[in-house]
């Protein structure tokens, strides 16, 4: 499960990824090219601050403390689960 604030944080990092491909030497032209097309239309910083105030639930910049604690508890139970669920399929599988 990914957490608001992660899903923002990919978004945000993969930008500066594709810049620092554009000027970084040694790079095929075919990759930059590619990295530029990219960027043409990608979420700027402002783009995912919008969207962070326009779907929290999506996008977020960063969490409460008392959230991502709930968020991480939920995750791992959930977790915990379905290895509970595949060592009872192993078990039935061994009969």
């Amino acid at each position: 499960m990914t957490l608001p604030d992660e899903r923002y944080r990919a978004v945000v990092q993969t930008r500066q990824f594709l810049l620092r491909l554009l000027t970084t030497p040694r790079i095929p032209k075919a990759v930059k090219a590619e990295a530029r097309s990219c960027l043409r239309h990608y979420p700027s910083d402002w783009d995912m601050l919008r969207a962070a105030q326009g779907a929290p639930e999506v996008f977020a910049e960063r969490m409460e403390d008392l959230h991502r604690f709930i968020a991480q508890g939920s995750r791992q139970a959930a977790e915990a689960e379905d290895d509970e669920d595949e060592e009872l399929m192993r078990g039935y599988r061994e009969l």
